[in-house]
Formats: structure tokens, C-alpha cells, sequence
């Protein structure tokens, strides 16, 4: 008796954390059948882009040392912003390489252009919009802004990004990566940055779901007639 009654209640924990618990499974179920089942290279856009990027060699560049205001150099980066080149120096700052003229950001026209160098040719722009700020669940979150948001004519709905700043090529962006991120997001419980594995969220679902896969194990043990005759014979042997 004592033992049936242990039974119905571990019956009844492990439907009701099934339950609570089911449809985060099949979330985790989901998004890792996608993420097994897609090309990584194509959620990165890589069949949209020309690669490697075009590249253009420059002659007769400036040294840092004529670039006037520019003291301590901890970083720098030579560009290709519309068949120019400039410095990018400690990551804000912009210098034209061959006059010395700094430059406050790129225009829509320069950025198409860097697009161009790494895009495909045959893709044809719709829009050019100018981003100045993106919540936490944009598509374009964590990078550089303001920046352009290159428009094309794909039933993909896809988008390129190019930071004003210094006029740097960002990403790609298109349905596919878009329902990647949004399985991601499932699957990591990571419902802000969507890479953060140490969430107290994620924690107590594993938590949950470790004890749901235990009590289904302790479930069959004391139900289990022919566990209970072979503990039982067991026993009178022993004896």
C-alpha cells in the first residue's frame, strides 16, 4: 500500500513537470533538429556575398606621423571607403591616407559602394536607411552605430549593414538568420543577448528537466511487476 501510494505520487510529479516542462523540450527538440539540418555558411549569408570581398592595393600613403591631432596610436586599420583609402586610428577616428583630411562619417553613396565590394553584383538595392539606435532584439544588436541598412530585392528579405563611423562592412542579415537567432534564442533560454549559457532561466529548466527524466526512471522501478519479481525472488534467495 505504502508502495502504491509512493508510485501515484511520483505519477502524478512526473506528469505535471512533463507538462510544465514539454513544450521547452520540444523547443530544444526543434532548434537542434535546424541547427543539424543547416548550413552554417548559409545562415552567415556567405551565398550573397562575394568572396573573398574585392580588394584595391593603394601607393603613396600618408605616415601617422603627418596626421595632425593623432599622438598615440594603439590601434589602426586602412580602408577601402569608395576607392579611397583612410586610417581607421584607435577606433574613432578617420583619416583620408593620402590628404590628411579627417572624416566625421560616410555618406549613403560611400556606403553603397562598400556594399558593392562585398555583396554580389547581380543583387539589386530597394532601400538605403540610416539606423541611429536598435533595442536589444534588432537584428543589427551589438554592433556599431548609426549605420546604413542596405536594403535588396530577395524574397529572403535581405539586408546588409555598413557603419557610418568608418564606413566598414558589418553584416548580412536574411530570413534563414533570422529564424536561426530566433531558435537560438529558444534553445539558450537567453532571452536578452541570446549567447549567455548561465542563465538562472536555463539553470532550473535543466534542473527541471534532469528531475523529470529521473522521476520517469523511479516511475517504471516501482511499477515494474517484473522488477518487483526479481527483487522479490532475490530476496528468498538470499534468505
Amino acid at each position: 500500500m505504502v508502495k502504491r501510494t509512493i508510485a501515484v505520487k511520483i505519477r502524478k510529479a512526473h506528469r505535471y513537470l512533463g507538462l510544465f516542462l514539454g513544450l521547452q523540450f520540444i523547443m530544444w527538440t526543434l532548434s537542434g533538429l535546424y541547427f543539424s539540418w543547416t548550413d552554417l555558411d548559409e545562415i552567415h549569408g556567405d551565398h550573397y556575398k562575394q568572396l573573398p570581398p574585392k580588394r584595391t592595393a593603394f601607393t603613396n600613403l600618408l605616415g601617422t606621423a603627418q596626421l595632425e591631432g593623432v599622438k598615440e596610436i594603439k590601434s589602426l586599420q586602412l580602408l577601402d571607403i569608395a576607392g579611397q583609402p583612410f586610417y581607421w586610428i584607435n577606433e574613432n577616428v578617420l583619416f583620408n591616407a593620402r590628404t590628411g583630411e579627417k572624416k566625421k562619417s560616410v555618406s549613403q553613396k560611400e556606403a553603397l559602394s562598400v556594399a558593392a565590394q562585398h555583396m554580389r553584383p547581380d543583387l539589386k538595392v530597394t532601400s538605403v536607411v540610416q539606423l541611429d539606435e536598435v533595442d536589444a532584439h534588432h537584428e543589427y544588436r551589438g554592433r556599431p552605430l548609426p549605420a546604413y541598412e542596405i536594403s535588396y530585392d530577395t524574397a529572403d528579405d535581405l539586408k546588409a549593414y555598413v557603419a557610418l563611423s568608418n564606413g566598414a562592412f558589418q553584416t548580412v542579415r536574411h530570413r534563414n538568420w533570422r529564424w536561426f537567432d530566433f531558435l537560438w534564442m529558444t534553445h539558450t533560454m537567453d532571452y536578452q543577448g541570446r549567447d549567455d549559457f548561465n542563465t538562472s532561466v536555463l539553470r532550473a529548466f535543466s534542473l527541471l528537466g534532469l528531475i523529470t527524466v529521473l522521476s520517469g526512471f523511479l516511475l517504471w522501478a516501482t511499477s515494474s511487476q517484473t522488477l518487483t519479481k526479481l527483487l522479490g525472488r532475490n530476496s528468498i534467495s538470499s534468505s
